[in-house]
């Protein structure tokens, strides 16, 4: 359980002008300003979040 993988995932750009479901995963995802940096667990959950809101994040493995 010690060895979990994370991923660090860094908000780029301004969820203002967004549709309100993105904004939300990106609070999801613990970010809510930008240059915030969230360091989340690696899961197939996660990912999708990632992956809906992947113009407004750098990730970082």
């Amino acid at each position: 359980m010690a060895n979990k993988k994370t991923i660090k995932v860094t908000q780029i750009a301004s969820p203002i002008g967004r549709p309100k479901d993105q904004r939300a995963t990106l609070i999801g995802l613990g970010l809510n300003k930008m240059h915030k940096v969230s360091e989340l667990e690696d899961t197939p959950a996660i990912r999708g979040m990632i992956k809906k809101v992947q113009h407004l994040v750098k990730v970082e493995e």
